[in-house]
């Protein structure tokens, strides 16, 4: 170890958080392998990339024809926010929020997981707490961006809705992560006609869909 802490180099020559952002989206910027994405898709695929500092982001995300505009409007509108866990609740920033539509506050982002209606219900048919937790957001999905960062059950549902009492979203941000029911309910999402920002394959999280939901935020504003 050096006998100079490195701490000592930020505070001889410092830098603000947003300034430390900005250096970090103009590395990615500089490093990333030619792509078509359109200005607007770039900032979310930029953001996802900063989140994570794995360039395969680029190559794993999809985005369905005007999603982004329809999200846009979506958030500009105020419309319900939907998320498959509280991690994401948590996660999203009021202040970007309320910069579109001042009606967002923390408690109308609606996560019904940990309700105790939807633990009993997945307590008695052995089923996971995240289909009955998008089961009871119901109607208020129409219209609503739907963050999925854990939950590939959730999407699965969420997908069945979508065909069977024709729910539709004007964004579903797809992003389970894991190994059961992951590629599929992925894979179904971007046939179901709903507009989509899909992680495919395996990878995603909570992390991921606050970032995408964040460089939306960015792009609306």
């Amino acid at each position: 170890m050096n006998d100079r802490p490195l701490i000592y180099q930020l505070l001889d020559n410092p830098l603000s958080g947003a300034e430390i952002e900005e250096r970090s989206f103009s590395c990615i910027d500089t490093e990333a392998p030619a792509h078509d994405f359109s200005a607007e898709e770039w900032q979310v695929v930029r953001r996802l990339i900063h989140t994570t500092a794995d360039f395969a982001m680029a190559e794993l995300i999809r985005f369905s024809p005007q999603a982004i505009r329809s999200a846009c409007t979506a958030l500009k509108q105020g419309a319900a926010i939907y998320v498959d866990s509280n991690m994401i609740r948590s996660g999203l920033s009021l202040p970007r929020l309320q910069q579109l539509n001042r009606g967002y506050s923390r408690e109308a982002i609606l996560c019904h997981v940990a309700d105790e209606d939807v633990a009993e219900e997945a307590k008695e048919t052995g089923l996971p707490r995240s289909l009955f937790a998008i089961r009871k957001a119901g109607k208020q999905l129409d219209g609503g961006i739907v963050l999925i960062g854990n939950a590939p059950v959730a999407l699965l549902e969420l997908n069945r809705m979508a065909v069977e009492e024709n729910i539709r979203p004007a964004l579903v941000i797809g992003m389970p992560v894991g190994f059961v029911h992951v590629l599929e309910s992925k894979e179904e999402l971007m046939d179901t006609g709903l507009p989509y920002i899909v992680l495919s394959g395996r990878r995603g999280g909570s992390p991921l869909a606050v970032a995408a939901l964040h460089a939306l935020c960015g792009i609306a504003a």
